[in-house]
């Protein structure tokens, strides 16, 4: 099953027959998926050997009687499956994100119904999809409930808080619980003074420099982070 088809289908188990029937004469979902997956191709840029990067952030400019469907069925739904169409997109293809992936809808009163834009822009953040990227020294990646982030950045934030780099769903995890800082002497897990505290190998830590394949433990949840050993000193940017 391809990605589009993958797309419709997650699409057709949240959307309302209702707002199905509304999209017969106008933009219809899939379509903008595969905009934006055309996006992704048309400005996918190699930065060094094996890494092509692609933009993360997408904004959907519709015309007025579109962008009224969509939010009267749900934008924020609708985008979360287009940020999922656009991750695994990448992931096919072998294309790395700089930052989080987000999807967005503007209206714009020079469009008719049933046409649109896409508008991306390719932005850094602390932390990214891990999609084609391989751990780095310099770029690591994380395992949080199966849910693999590279970080992109020199300082992400992982707790239950939404300003959170990392959002933790578990009750056992502070808002802002664990600090992962990117040094040229190593990566530093620092506890942001946690309720529960943070364990890297069942120890409890107030700072520990990590290595490859280390386990953190926040609360219930279980972090596994990876340098990739057999690349440190790889420069992920390519001297950028």
């Amino acid at each position: 099953m391809g990605v589009l088809d993958r797309f419709e289908k997650g699409v057709e188990q949240v959307v309302s027959a209702a707002f199905a029937k509304a999209f017969r004469s106008e933009v219809k979902p899939v379509e903008i998926a595969s905009a934006v997956r055309r996006e992704m191709d048309d400005r996918a840029a190699a930065v060094s050997r094996g890494r092509t990067v692609v933009p993360n952030e997408f904004v959907i400019e519709l015309a007025p009687s579109d962008l009224q469907h969509i939010e009267q069925w749900g934008a924020e739904a609708l985008a979360d499956e287009m940020v999922g169409a656009a991750t695994e997109h990448a992931t096919s293809q072998r294309y790395s994100f700089v930052g989080p992936v987000e999807v967005g809808f503007e209206e714009d009163e020079a469009l008719t119904t049933g046409r649109f834009h896409v508008r991306s822009a390719t932005r850094r953040g602390a932390v990214a999809p891990a999609t084609s990227a391989v751990a780095s020294a310099r770029h690591p990646i994380v395992d949080i409930d199966g849910q693999r982030y590279l970080l992109t950045g020199p300082v992400t934030v992982i707790g239950r808080g939404s300003e959170a780099d990392i959002v933790v769903d578990d009750s056992g995890v502070s808002r802002r619980h664990l600090e992962v800082r990117v040094t040229p002497g190593g990566v530093i897990a620092t506890d942001l003074g946690s309720t529960n505290g943070t364990f890297v190998e069942g120890h409890r830590i107030d700072a520990a420099t990590l290595v490859d394949g280390n386990t953190i433990t926040v609360g219930r949840t279980r972090i596994m982070f990876w340098t990739g050993a057999d690349e440190q000193g790889d420069d992920a940017d390519g001297g950028r």
